[in-house]
């Protein structure tokens, strides 16, 4: 498509406005393809329907990565009003494809026949996601609820946007100024420099306070003046609700409703049962059960946690703006060790190279800088990756420090999915992390604080799982998995963070060059499962949520979000309620996101990382072994078989969540 070094994208050959018109011309060649195969004479096979089918629309899939990737990391105004109009299109191309009669006539035929094709296990998962894809989309409806469908999917489209939007600008618009250093007492200097620039770019006196996550947790952490840390909490945790002028409370009952509504109409009775249909969960009834089974582990421990910080904090009322600073304290007094310590031998260019290093000793891979390839912004790195022979595998790309217009968190994306073309070529992928991570300063280099090492493992494990693939259809590979699959290898990296045969590679200090001393690693694994429990009820709060606003039958009767996600997540509740506390309107993982009745996965994900990286532990954690197995049955298989039979052929058994017990609460389940 891009006739450039590995076929890599062209950002500057794009304005805001060049976008809408080639989409609008890839849809359109992309139908044409569509209305070939569907009206074809012959009689429909697997190659001439479903695997045609699984080649259309890649030229379109190129720019719509383009499009929405920039419009995450990059965006605008301009992208961001192109995005209202380019989503309603997408909305009508993908339900021109599955509510398309003769081309799901032809899929059916060849579905009806599948025991006697002779189709390899990709083939036969191809078929199999194919023929859902269009039952579960309305091809069995009549064209009155055809249409219906058609009209909820794309209100739903505009809704998430507006979601996504909204989230962004109140994060970019909120500050808070600081004119009086000492309301900033105990915040590290590294802190104090990071605010200083802040106001400094937003031409203030003083410090400014943002909501961007590295600031968040790092006052939440440190700063000793409670009335800041509730004031920031409060705020942070009533995003886009209240009286915000970018409240997203309507946006979110609606969405929820519109799911419910659409799941009705395909025959489910809640829209997690539709959702959990093709996951490895397959039912909201397991999902529940899954979440409980933890809570009872959970919270008792959970309890205990916070007892020890009531008496250790010797606050008569503890509050929930209480939990970071207090348990950053106990948790200093109890390991001697804090993010101030560790910070100096944690400078990202060196942990970049520590992951590097891993990948290398785990997969044979080689990641080597490259200026062929075009940046969509100056601070952007380009790699070429290679495998142990040489061969190139990959492009990637980082981007790691907060900026206008780019959204909060972390995440992987991709620019070019991996697959074998009609040719039989290896068209390899292009890869991308995003990071918020706290900029170098004027006295420092990036320093990372050790959930900052553990965020960057994570978004690169995503990123191994999409450089690897080695599948044959566009829509099976990398992490084109099952949402409740899909945080196995990020979560598994995390592992090696803890281990000193890993932090031996990259942690040294930024300034002396000395090693993270050996007893401050010992003291780094001692403290990992620290507050665990009440870490771990968090998790299962936020996941009872999402099932609760993905199974709720009367979503017309609610009005006040808040008291919804109150009753929805008593059983998880540690501390006193909160009046302006409302999660849900800036929470993009389940509105605007793809985590929708999926938030689960995260502990179900960290039962098979915990589960996994026992193999790697019992065999040494660079045996070659292990990771070639893991690389053959999990990061190069995408989803071209079922997760749990990849699973298990790396695992040789199911997972339990015995590991995950051990490693969180040192107890084995059923003692």
């Amino acid at each position: 498509m891009f006739q450039t070094p590995y076929n890599a994208a062209t950002f500057s050959c794009f304005t805001p406005t060049d976008y809408l018109p080639a989409i609008e011309k890839a849809i359109g060649q992309s139908l044409a393809q569509i209305d070939s195969i569907s009206q074809n004479p012959e009689p429909a096979t697997f190659k001439n329907t479903v695997e045609a089918l699984a080649y259309t629309g890649l030229a379109l899939d190129r720019l719509t990565a383009m499009f929405f990737n920039l419009n995450s990391a990059e965006t605008n105004d301009a992208l961001q009003a192109e995005a209202q109009r380019i989503s309603p299109l997408l909305t009508d191309y993908g339900n021109d494809i599955r509510l398309n009669e003769a081309l799901f006539k032809r899929v059916k035929t060849v579905y009806d026949q599948r025991e006697n094709l002779s189709l390899t296990a990709e083939q036969q998962t191809l078929l199999e996601k194919t023929y859902k894809s269009f039952t579960c989309n309305g091809a069995n409806l009549s064209l009155d609820d055809k249409e219906r469908l058609r009209k909820i999917d794309k209100e739903l489209a505009t809704l998430k946007l507006k979601f996504s939007e909204n989230v962004l600008s109140e994060t970019q618009h909120y500050q808070w100024v600081i004119t009086d250093k000492e309301q900033l007492s105990g915040l590290p200097d590294f802190v104090l420099e990071m605010l200083a620039q802040e106001a400094k770019k937003r031409n203030v006196q003083g410090w400014v306070i943002t909501l961007d996550l590295p600031v968040y947790t790092a006052v939440m952490k440190y700063a000793d003046n409670r009335d800041l840390r509730q004031k920031l909490f409060t705020d942070y945790h009533s995003r886009c609700a209240g009286d915000s002028p970018y409240n997203n409370e309507a946006n979110v009952l609606r969405i929820a409703e519109l799911r419910q509504a659409r799941a009705s109409l395909l025959g489910y009775p809640s829209y997690a049962a539709f959702a959990l249909e093709e996951r490895m969960a397959e039912t909201p009834e397991k999902v529940m059960n899954f979440l409980s089974e933890l809570l009872s582990k959970a919270k008792p421990q959970a309890l205990k946690e916070l007892e020890q910080l009531k008496t250790f904090s010797g606050l008569a009322h503890f509050q929930q703006w209480d939990f970071a600073y207090y348990a950053e304290k106990l948790k200093q007094e109890r390991y001697q060790i804090d993010d101030s310590l560790l910070k100096p031998y944690l400078s990202l260019d060196k942990a970049v190279e520590g992951m590097f290093a891993v990948a290398h000793k785990l997969y044979g891979l080689h990641f080597t800088p490259t200026e062929e390839v075009e940046k969509y912004h100056p601070e952007v790195q380009t790699y070429k990756v290679t495998d142990e022979n040489g061969h190139y595998l990959a492009l990637f790309y980082t981007d790691f420090f907060p900026r206008a217009g780019k959204r909060n968190g972390a995440w992987m994306t991709s620019y070019k999915e991996q697959y074998i073309d009609e040719q039989g070529n290896d068209s390899r992928p292009h890869i991308s992390i995003v990071c918020n991570f706290t900029r170098p300063t004027d006295t420092a280099p990036s320093l990372l604080t050790f959930g900052e090492l553990t965020t960057l493992f994570h978004e690169f494990g995503h990123a191994l799982h999409g450089m690897l693939s080695k599948v044959t259809y566009p829509s099976l590979s990398g992490t084109n998995v099952a949402r409740d699959f899909v945080e196995l290898p990020s979560q598994l990296m995390e592992n090696w963070c803890y281990e000193e045969e890993t932090l031996r590679l990259f942690a040294t200090h930024y300034q002396t060059g000395a090693p993270l001393p050996i007893e401050w690693v010992q003291k780094i694994k001692e403290a990992s499962a620290f507050m665990e429990g009440i870490l771990s009820v968090r998790q299962l709060n936020f996941g009872f949520l999402d099932m609760a606003w993905h199974t709720y039958p009367h979503l017309e009767r609610l009005e006040r979000v808040h008291l919804f996600e109150q009753e929805a997540t008593k059983a998880t509740q540690l501390y006193p309620q909160i009046e302006r506390m409302c999660i849900s309107p800036a929470f993009s993982h389940i509105f605007s996101g793809g985590y929708a009745a999926g938030y689960y996965s995260y502990k179900w994900s960290e039962v098979l990382d915990a589960d996994a990286f026992e193999a790697f532990k019992e065999a040494g954690i660079f045996n070659t072994e292990v990771a070639s197995r893991f690389r053959k049955e999990v990061l190069e298989k995408g989803s071209s078989e079922k997760e749990s039979l990849l699973y298990k052929r790396f695992r040789g058994q199911d997972p339990t969540p015995d590991a995950l017990i051990r490693r969180a609460f040192g107890e084995v389940k059923g003692e």
